[in-house]
């Protein structure tokens, strides 16, 4: 096998591993089995049976429940029930097992123990919160957060104890625990052990593109909390307090949403190492949305208006390329000639690169540029909840899934073998001709589980490459 046989061979190799790698550190864990939602659950802790049949939530206990808003409250401070502040889920329909407990220690005492709270209600929104120790509020804000404080002439430290089930949705989301600490985002898989400490902003439970949360983002006492293999999240004051407030909602993760409640709540919406490109092409989609309601085709212009963005890099690369056909000739004469001596072939072989301006790496330099666009794109299409059961046409009912029936994939890799085609290699060489033919397969394979909305973007940015390598080689003809 030739030199430049085995290097296509290797190029071939490790776009597989960079690929296939990337999907295995990097991308969502898939679904190993459907998550089977029974319609009888039945849930016992403590003082409170909750029996969940057909859908329908009834509680007997021997703690009272009050309502305020859409939250239904025990007297133990747990949100029972809520509805989202801008969907039609309720707590229960997302989190199918879930227990939210706030505990209190006492100077002078080991343990942590449940506050059972007399409820006096003080107005619509507002109830005061009596018990032998401790007193305090509970009020409904405008914005649809339930705000709690708590008062006791009696030092106590708080603990929050949030438990969620280990699941995986059809979308390949997994449970997790949301933190913002010390001004960092953080998503811990349910189930995973993990320990640190320090100013703890808010915390929750993520799932299926939807945030419980506790904020605390005004109070200026650190905490320590973990996570446990047994779906727990703990989350303890390190200090003594007399007085402590916190905020409860339960929201679906739309962006804006998000940002208008500040405390950088936005970050749940989790684009990763990618924000800075992923935050962009959500704004380019939403965008094209306002003036053409369907995600499909905002994908479509905002690919076409990123190519146009990128084309004065590629014109560069295209015209190298253009210019490694035209001195293909000359390099096959400097094999033969050389063909004893293989040092020599190099040497000629860059001698003559240089003398005609021509880049061998050419070819690869639109692909590396369109990586970085390509991994921010998937950040968006997994993470915005906007793409979520949005529409194209025909069989595409949802762009943040896969393809049912995998022709955009199969399209995708078509267009790729026939830019190929069109691309002029480095070498004619026909066993290195033969493993460039496996990357289209090699990326029809990859894609094939991955959201619809991806194979569409990357499928347009192949033709429209195209038609601008086209272009430039009819303009440098």
């Amino acid at each position: 096998m030739s030199e430049d046989s085995k290097r296509a061979f290797l190029a071939v190799i490790l776009s597989g591993v960079i690929l296939f790698g990337w999907q295995f550190f990097f991308a969502p864990t898939p679904t190993m089995t459907k998550v089977q939602v029974e319609k009888a659950q039945e849930v016992s802790e403590e003082n409170n049976v909750f029996t969940n049949t057909n859908n329908k939530l009834e509680i007997s206990n021997t703690i009272q429940k009050h309502e305020l808003g859409n939250y239904v409250i025990s007297s133990n401070l747990e949100i029972v029930e809520t509805k989202s502040l801008n969907s039609s889920k309720t707590l229960s329909d997302v989190f199918l097992t879930k227990s939210n407990k706030v505990l209190l220690k006492f100077e002078g005492s080991s343990v942590f123990q449940s506050v059972n709270f007399k409820f006096n209600k003080s107005s619509e929104n507002e109830y005061s919160l009596i018990s032998p120790k401790v007193s305090g509020k509970i009020k409904l804000l405008k914005n649809g957060f339930l705000d709690i404080s708590l008062n006791s002439s009696t030092p106590f430290k708080i603990k929050y104890q949030l438990e969620s089930k280990n699941e995986t949705s059809e979308s390949n989301i997994v449970s997790s625990f949301a933190v913002r600490n010390n001004q960092e985002f953080e998503l811990i898989t349910v189930g995973d052990s993990n320990e640190e400490s320090g100013d703890l902003n808010w915390f929750g439970l993520d799932f299926n593109y939807h945030l419980f949360n506790y904020l605390l983002h005004e109070q200026k006492e650190k905490f320590a909390y973990r996570t446990t293999e047994s779906n727990m999240f703990e989350a303890m004051s390190l200090n003594n307090v007399t007085s402590f407030s916190y905020q409860v909602f339960f929201v679906e993760k739309v962006y804006d949403d998000l940002l208008s409640f500040g405390h950088n709540l936005e970050s749940a919406v989790n684009f990763g190492i990618w924000s800075i490109i992923a935050l962009p092409i959500l704004r380019g989609l939403q965008l094209f949305y306002t003036y053409i309601p369907n995600y499909g085709i905002a994908i479509i212009l905002l690919t076409i208006l990123i190519r146009l963005l990128t084309f004065p890099l590629q014109y560069k690369s295209f015209k190298s390329m253009k210019k490694m056909q035209v001195i293909q000739p000359e390099l096959t004469k400097i094999k033969e000639k050389y063909a004893d001596n293989p040092q020599k072939i190099q040497q000629e072989t860059m001698q003559l690169f240089k003398k005609a301006g021509a880049n061998p790496l050419g070819g690869c330099l639109p692909l590396l540029a369109q990586m970085p666009v390509f991994f921010a794109f998937y950040q968006v299409l997994f993470s915005a909840v906007e793409l979520v059961n949005a529409p194209f046409f025909l069989w595409i009912h949802d762009l943040s899934a896969k393809d049912p029936y995998y022709v955009l994939p199969v399209l995708m890799s078509l267009a790729m073998f026939l830019n190929q085609k069109i691309t002029p290699m480095a070498t004619a060489d026909p066993m290195q001709k033969k493993l460039m033919l496996f990357m289209p397969l090699v990326f029809g394979l990859f894609m094939k589980d991955l959201p619809a909305g991806l194979s569409l973007y990357i499928l347009v940015s192949t033709l429209v490459g195209m038609l601008q390598q086209l272009f430039v080689f009819k303009k440098t003809a």
